[in-house]
C-alpha cells in the first residue's frame, strides 16, 4: 500500500464543511453536511491514492475500498513479474469495481474508492450506472513517484511498471486535479471544499 505522506492529523468523525477561501483551514469551516455517492481517487502507482482515499473516507465517514484488493491472483502475479496489464486483464477487475459502486450507491451508501483508472474508457466503465460519481486526480512528477515507490513496502507493484502506467495514463478533463505532493490534510481539504456548493462565492 502507499506509504503515509506527511502524517496528517486525523479529522474529527463529525466533520462538517462550508465555503472558505483557504482550503487548508479545515477547522474554520462553518457547519454544513457533505452529500455525495462515490468518489474515485485516481492516479498512477505512487501518487498516494490509498493514503488520500483513507483520509478522505475518514473525514466524510464514508466506506473506503482499495481497487488493488479486487485484482485476481493472475493479475497480481503478472504485475509482480513486471508485466503490465492489458485491457483484457483489467476488464473483469473494472466490472467488479463497478458492481461494488453500483451496489453501494443503489443502497444509499456513499463510498470512496482508490483506483488507478488510467484511461477514460476505464473511468467510463467504473462510473457506469453510478449516481453522481466524482473523480479526484492525484498528479505528480516522475521523480516524486519513483521516490515513493522505492520507499514503499509490501506492495506487488514494482517501480519498473511506472513507465508503462505513465504511458497509459489519459489525464481526465472532468476530475478535480490536485498536486499529490501536498500534505494529505491539504489534499483532503481541497476535495472537501469541491463537494460544497458556494452560492455566495465571489461576493463580498
Amino acid at each position: 500500500r502507499d506509504k503515509p505522506l506527511h502524517g496528517p492529523e486525523p479529522f474529527a468523525a463529525s466533520l462538517r464543511i462550508g465555503c472558505v477561501n483557504d482550503p487548508g483551514m479545515v477547522s474554520s469551516r462553518p457547519e454544513r453536511q457533505v452529500h455525495g455517492t462515490a468518489i474515485i481517487v485516481m492516479g498512477v502507482s505512487g501518487a498516494g491514492k490509498t493514503t488520500v482515499g483513507r483520509a478522505l473516507a475518514e473525514a466524510l465517514e464514508w466506506e473506503f475500498h482499495d481497487a488493488d484488493d479486487f485484482h485476481s491472483a493472475a493479475n497480481i502475479a503478472k504485475m509482480t513479474a513486471g508485466l503490465p496489464l492489458t485491457d483484457e486483464d483489467r476488464r473483469p477487475w473494472l466490472a467488479a469495481l463497478n458492481e461494488l459502486l453500483r451496489a453501494r450507491t443503489a443502497a444509499g451508501q456513499s463510498v470512496v474508492l482508490a483506483c488507478s483508472a488510467l484511461k477514460q474508457s476505464y473511468r467510463d466503465r467504473l462510473q457506469q450506472g453510478v449516481s453522481n460519481p466524482r473523480f479526484v486526480y492525484l498528479a505528480a512528477d516522475r521523480a516524486t513517484l519513483l521516490e515513493r515507490l522505492r520507499d514503499r513496502e509490501d506492495h506487488f507493484m514494482p517501480e519498473d511498471l511506472l513507465g508503462s502506467q505513465l504511458a497509459t495514463l489519459e489525464e481526465p478533463l472532468d476530475a478535480l486535479k490536485v498536486d499529490a505532493g501536498e500534505a494529505v490534510d491539504v489534499i483532503v481539504g481541497r476535495v472537501l471544499d469541491s463537494l460544497v456548493e458556494c452560492p455566495d462565492a465571489g461576493k463580498d
